[in-house]
């Protein structure tokens, strides 16, 4: 098998010639940019700087050569413009606090405060007021919150929908000709269509708008799902509706050659529970999933991938009734979530795409030894009978030793 051939496999539920293997291939299953140049380093690949294909959480491009040396099967088309309103383009060094020199998009703009952090500007537009801060001595941003005050008799839905408009003529010709460019890689191509995210918390503030209006504050959003459900009924209605358009579109120009879409990263678990009730979910979040996975399923041959870390045991069967096809990124330390339950109970009707090494403990703080022995048992756990994308919990964060994640690697090897 090639790769795209092993991936398309897995995720019909077969048993490909090994595990499919992803880093890289979506902004939740990627490589910090400072472990992305440490690995560079181990296998001996061309010098160059490398790329930071988010500069939110500062995650790094896997270029080809990095991809074979991985055993990567995927390759991503990432979105237009990055989560801080800017397209990565007319490439210009940057360096880090640590000192590690990177290639950023022109529009990347960054000062440095009082208090020693970077900060960083919507649309690259230093007048307006920054909207993701790297604490001093930090790896990545945090998103800055800009709310306005709220006035309960004013609210407009309209304020909260800025950023959902119909697809530009430069997206869709962007999409058609990255598409096109990676359709022949033999890998799975997989990319993130926008504008489908239903209250994903890392989008709510409008990172990538200067003046961000509607209900923009973290704690207010999760307050308004409670108290404010007409109005995000409101927002999400015309939200699927702009959506469903665009998705047409985007389906005209790209067909389907593309392999997987990323849909939604709202995350709906905490480490022990979970942001809403299982009824909340089904009240204000399945009915529009549903309008969207339904048109790609029946217009399509893609895969679609949800993203949702924490404790999301509950919510499975949900997200298979959403349409969901894949769950990602399988988080098994978190309450609920342990992978030979998530394996007997979903596991021939959803794609765990992750859950293949911890991140919070294992990968960073643990021997290569304990590295390997945990990718051993999730792989002879989630592998059986296909369904399986072998992937970290999530991105690997800066300051992984190279060890364990070279560890990780020799695990996914040394599986039969």
């Amino acid at each position: 098998m090639n790769s795209k051939q092993r991936l398309l496999a897995a995720l019909n539920h077969q048993t490909p010639d090994r595990i499919p293997v992803d880093f890289g291939g979506t902004l939740t299953s990627g490589i910090h940019v400072s472990c992305v140049a440490q690995l560079r380093d181990y296998y001996g690949l061309e010098k160059q700087l490398v790329k930071v294909l988010d500069p939110y959480q500062m995650l790094g491009w896997v270029e080809d050569d990095l991809k074979e040396a991985l055993g990567v099967d995927t390759v991503c088309v990432a979105p237009y413009k990055t989560i801080f309103g800017f397209p990565n383009e007319n490439w210009k060094t940057w360096k880090n606090e640590q000192g590690l020199e990177v290639l950023v998009s022109e529009h990347f703009r960054t000062k440095i405060d009082a208090n020693g952090d970077t900060l960083v500007y919507p649309q690259g537009d230093t007048t307006a007021e920054p909207s993701g801060r790297m604490p001093k001595g930090g790896y990545f941003f945090d998103t800055i919150v800009r709310q306005e005050p709220i006035d309960e008799e004013s609210l407009d839905p309209e304020d909260n929908l800025e950023e959902f408009q119909p697809i530009t003529d430069a997206e869709l010709a962007y999409l058609e000709s990255s598409v096109a460019a990676v359709s022949e890689s033999g890998r799975a191509v997989v990319t993130s269509i926008g504008g489908t995210a239903l209250g994903d918390i890392a989008l709510v503030p409008g990172p990538f708008l200067k003046h961000p209006k509607g209900i923009r504050d973290i704690q207010e959003w999760y307050i308004s799902t409670a108290i404010r459900k007409d109005y995000l009924h409101q927002i999400f209605s015309r939200q699927v509706e702009i959506a469903l358009v665009n998705l047409e579109k985007i389906f005209e120009r790209v067909g389907n050659r593309v392999d997987v879409v990323f849909l939604c990263g709202t995350d709906f678990g905490t480490q022990t529970s979970s942001f809403c009730s299982l009824d909340t979910y089904r009240e204000l979040y399945k009915p529009y999933y549903r309008q969207l996975t339904e048109w790609i399923h029946g217009h399509t041959t893609w895969k679609i991938f949800k993203h949702s870390c924490g404790a999301v045991e509950k919510f499975i069967d949900d997200f298979i009734e959403s349409g969901f096809d894949i769950l990602n990124p399988v988080q098994c330390s978190a309450t609920g979530m342990e992978p030979e339950k998530l394996k007997r109970k979903y596991g021939e009707r959803i794609v765990f795409w992750g859950g293949g090494v911890d991140t919070q403990q294992v990968l960073p703080f643990g021997t290569p030894e304990e590295v390997r022995a945990q990718v051993r048992q999730r792989c002879e756990i989630f592998a059986p009978d296909g369904g399986f994308v072998f992937n970290t919990i999530h991105n690997i964060q800066a300051r992984t030793p190279i060890e364990n994640i070279v560890a990780m690697l020799e695990g996914i090897n040394q599986f039969k």
